[in-house]
């Protein structure tokens, strides 16, 4: 558990905020071991305090940089940045904890802001709120050209969200996705080659019962065998 680095006490879950003393605490880059801070301002605007973000490098693999508000310790990241840092960070994480998943997101408290649409600090439109990853419990706010915002605190989580194996577990369920789209897509495939087969074929390949079986129209000597049967029986 973290513990405010003014008072020492333990601070609430996801929050920055010292419910004792009320000071914001900066745990969301306590595992970066070593970063500093431009002094120049960027000319980004933070979403939230309506104040210039100040630069952070990061010093992983280089140069690494990201923007930080002083007042509410709100980061924005550029596209894959956010993605690069946590893979940079966490590099440990071998199998899925179900259970830990679920235990970081039922103790994940409401954040500090009501929930609402807020501006990207570089193009100033609204950004969409989406949710990063499966079950990482986190709702960030994307700009589709120029990047992420995280509020204090939500960079923590995702942390402890990729050593559960959240990000296997997305992995894990895109893999699932992509394996029901490719059999829907055969499945399409078969359906307009049996209709475009001589004859016409039948809206599927398992064209219809006989007797408690399936008859498909890809048997071509015996669905023709059975069709004049049937056609002979019924005149």
């Amino acid at each position: 558990m973290a513990h405010c680095t003014n008072c020492s006490a333990p601070l609430p879950q996801d929050s920055i905020r010292c419910d004792y003393c009320g000071s914001r605490n900066d745990t969301d880059l306590k595992d970066v071991h070593y970063y500093t801070t431009h002094e120049i301002e960027s000319e980004r605007i933070c979403p939230r305090c309506s104040i210039r973000l100040r630069t952070i490098d990061l010093n992983i693999h280089g140069r690494f940089l990201i923007e930080r508000c002083d007042e509410c310790l709100g980061l924005f990241f550029d596209p894959n940045e956010l993605e690069a840092l946590l893979e940079a960070t966490v590099s440990n994480a071998f199998t899925i904890n179900r259970n830990q998943l679920d235990s970081i997101n039922s103790t994940m408290r409401a954040g500090d802001y009501a929930v609402s649409y807020i501006k990207c600090p570089i193009c100033s439109k609204i950004m969409n709120r989406v949710n990063f990853g499966a079950k990482s419990g986190v709702i960030v706010d994307r700009c589709k050209d120029h990047g992420v915002w995280l509020d204090g605190g939500e960079l923590r989580h995702l942390f402890e969200w990729m050593k559960a194996g959240g990000k296997l577990l997305q992995q894990e369920r895109e893999e699932q996705r992509k394996q029901i789209e490719e059999r829907e897509q055969e499945r399409e495939k078969r359906k307009l080659q049996s209709q475009s087969a001589p004859g016409g074929g039948y809206p599927d390949d398992s064209s219809f019962g006989l007797f408690g079986g399936t008859l498909r129209a890809a048997d071509p000597d015996l669905f023709d065998m059975v069709t004049k049967a049937v056609r002979f029986f019924t005149k």
